[in-house]
């Protein structure tokens, strides 16, 4: 029994030592385990490795019970907790320091300073921001720049949906999200973070999928729409909710180490998504980050790049990406613009 128990912790302390998620050596102890439990059972009795294990499974069988008890009841805790902070955050009350309607404040003309200095957004683009509505859907990666420097622009009402909720395997790279809000559903994460960030920002959560039946009605309640979601069937989804609601779609997508940015305006001339991918890709050609790895800043060097879009987009400040598709390489740091166009006999957008 000790030669298991030193296996078992020499797992832990290698785990340890090479930085590998506790997750992943909780699964080596379980197969670790399993072997224990099949040699007993395959093994007849005597036999020196049965011996060395402690002779009968009855001991394993208890240790495994009570381990699996004790997951059990981590679990159970880890839901509670997470039903808990949802629902003080569902019942949180609107921040009261809403700007109003009117002049801007002080406190607002000192936050938003370096905007209003440029003279390609001054005190015009800076009322725009404060007066425009922007969903951003998604609230991981890309999401989480977007969301953070939307809110630190001034966007005077952010929508954010999403159903998923904060995990370990996140916080190498969704950067609105912090280590102890693990298990609470990301968008109440963010709207904490954006809140503490600029409490002069309307954040509207909505814990739930993006489904068909909602996407038109909700679209249409914002001014712009910033798709940071990761499979093609979202993307489709967004796109055909986009142009039925008459909205600009800002658009990002990355992948290991390459990501890409586009407008998607049929009415205003530019392209819909439909219009450059009109068919979904083969399978095995279009995975997500979790199939194919995701170097932890590319997230925030793509949804930075779709913050100053949305807030160009907004302002009217310089030239944008309607009509464009900005490609990053960050391996070879190589990035490019390509012209894209409409396509008449398009099935989405072909009628707009």
């Amino acid at each position: 029994m000790a030669l298991v128990l030193l296996l078992a912790a020499g797992i832990v302390a290698l785990g340890h030592f090479m930085r590998v998620p506790w997750a992943a050596r909780l699964n080596m102890l379980g197969l670790l385990y399993v072997a224990v439990l099949a040699l007993h059972i395959l093994l007849p009795d005597g036999h020196p490795l049965r011996e060395s294990t402690g002779g009968t499974a009855e001991p394993w069988l208890i240790v495994g019970g009570l381990a699996a008890l004790a997951l059990g009841y981590r679990a159970i805790l880890r839901r509670v907790r997470a039903r808990a902070q949802a629902k003080q955050a569902a019942r949180a009350e609107p921040s009261t320091a809403t700007a109003p309607s009117g002049p801007f404040t002080d406190d607002e003309l000192e936050r938003y300073a370096r905007h209003i200095t440029l003279p390609e957004i001054g005190g015009a683009g800076q009322r725009r921001l404060k007066e425009a509505k922007v969903l951003v859907i998604g609230a991981g990666g890309l999401g989480s720049p977007v969301l953070f420097y939307l809110g630190a622009a001034g966007v005077g009402r952010i929508g954010v949906i999403d159903d998923d909720t904060v995990a370990l395997s996140n916080l190498q790279r969704q950067v609105i999200h912090s280590d102890d809000r693990q298990g609470m559903p990301k968008v109440f994460s963010a709207q904490q973070a954006i809140a503490a960030l600029n409490p002069f920002v309307d954040v509207l959560p909505y814990n739930r999928a993006l489904t068909e039946d909602i996407a038109v009605e909700l679209f249409s309640d914002y001014d712009l729409i910033v798709d940071g979601t990761d499979t093609f069937e979202t993307r489709a989804l967004v796109n055909r909710a986009a142009v039925a609601a008459g909205r600009p779609l800002l658009a990002g997508a990355i992948s290991a180490w390459e990501g890409q940015v586009t407008l998607y305006d049929p009415a205003g001339g530019a392209p819909c998504m439909a219009c450059i991918f009109p068919e979904p890709p083969a399978p095995g050609l279009s995975r997500t980050c979790a199939e194919t790895g995701v170097i932890g800043a590319l997230p925030g060097v793509i949804g930075s790049m779709m913050a100053l879009e949305a807030v160009k987009e907004i302002t009217h400040a310089g030239e944008g990406l309607r009509g464009r598709m900005l490609i990053h390489d960050a391996l070879t740091v190589d990035t490019r613009v390509m012209r894209i166009a409409r396509r008449a006999d398009c099935p989405v957008c072909g009628e707009v």
